[in-house]
């Protein structure tokens, strides 16, 4: 099972600015990356008009657009984070944005000037990633400006393969 690390924060901490600079690092050293993106807001990805659009308003309740580079599978029904973990094939590890309750390695992002406290306490996270020094009461705690710790424990954490 490809193991799976949930960044969780409240909005505006710098999670996502973090995490695209932490899936770039990984990638720099050969880890094929996986992402998930919990989107609180209702997204939407497909436009009006085009084919798989008017799919979906005839009733499929999944519909996939695939080209030569990409695919899309958009699901017109709720899925599970562990069915949407599940999708992910052919990566070392995948990094998920949110999934806070769900999520068993959950890794809390802080930022001192969001206003925001931790979304969870650090004794229930594998780890924290702060702006300032913290005291996560043995947690490993990580620099919120350099993902390249972060990138070393990860790697630490995966399955022996040649990286």
């Amino acid at each position: 099972m490809t193991p799976v690390f949930s960044f969780i924060a409240y909005s505006n901490t710098g999670k996502t600015t973090y995490i695209v600079e932490l899936i770039a690092e990984l990638t720099r050293r050969g880890v094929r990356v996986g992402a998930i993106k919990h989107d609180a807001h209702e997204f939407e990805i497909d436009k009006q008009g085009k084919d798989s659009w008017r799919f979906a308003r005839s009733g499929a309740q999944v519909v996939a657009v695939v080209s030569q580079t990409k695919c899309a599978v958009m699901d017109y029904r709720p899925v599970s984070f562990a069915e949407t973990v599940s999708r992910i094939k052919d990566v070392d590890i995948i990094i998920a944005e949110g999934w806070h309750s769900e999520a068993e390695n959950r890794i809390a992002v802080y930022r001192s000037d969001s206003g925001s406290p931790l979304k969870a306490p650090a004794r229930d996270c594998l780890a924290v990633v702060s702006d300032v020094p913290l005291d996560t009461g043995g947690t490993p705690l990580f620099p919120l400006g350099d993902a390249g710790p972060m990138a070393d424990f990860l790697i630490s954490k995966l399955p022996e393969k040649k990286i």
